[in-house]
């Protein structure tokens, strides 16, 4: 068995994950205290299926810049960042990640969590259920593409980056449907 077989490899499409958290959660530009603890997210992986964690970042370097900084960081966390560049008509986030879901099923083994909202990871996704591996989405639940989210009828699992991961320091202010089990008002007093 190669050691992919006991992997989980965690695709952050960066430029959907921050566009969701600005433009539809806040409604700005997120604060540094505002953003995603990458290091818990990284854990969370690790723990969710008992298995290492590959924490692989894609960022759009198609300027010719980079945010050092953030990749330093990144880098510190055990992350490897995957600047890429293209045209600057192509998504070449979603072309990166899109490839390394095919890699990833052709290799054989290895489970996936992948951080976006965005549909054009459907034909990976579900080829890679198909292939029995165990898939999941780490999303703001109210912003994932519905057909995305319907994948959860064949296996797909969906974990909320705020909820289920505890991803933020700062409460979102966030409107979304909130099971009854899970309803906490001590959060709106």
């Amino acid at each position: 068995m190669s050691a992919a077989a006991s992997t989980t490899y965690l695709l952050v499409d960066g430029e959907n994950i921050d566009a969701t958290l600005g433009m539809s959660v806040l409604g700005r530009r997120p604060e540094p205290a505002e953003r995603p603890r990458w290091d818990r997210i990284l854990h969370f992986t690790e723990e969710v299926w008992h298995e290492d964690a590959r924490g692989l970042f894609f960022l759009n370097a198609t300027s010719g810049q980079m945010p050092m900084s953030f990749v330093q960081a990144l880098l510190a966390m055990a992350f490897h960042p995957i600047p890429l560049a293209g045209t600057g008509a192509e998504k070449v986030v979603d072309v990166g990640i899109q490839r390394t879901l095919d890699a990833i099923l052709a290799q054989g083994a290895g489970d996936v969590l992948l951080a976006s909202h965005d549909g054009d990871f459907i034909p990976q996704m579900e080829r890679l259920l198909a292939d029995g591996r165990r898939v999941g989405v780490l999303c703001f639940r109210e912003f994932l593409n519905s057909e995305l989210a319907a994948l959860s009828e064949r296996g797909l699992k969906i974990y909320d980056l705020e909820d289920d991961l505890g991803a933020f320091n700062a409460v979102l202010p966030r409107v979304r449907i909130i099971p009854l089990a899970s309803f906490d008002p001590t959060r709106y007093l």
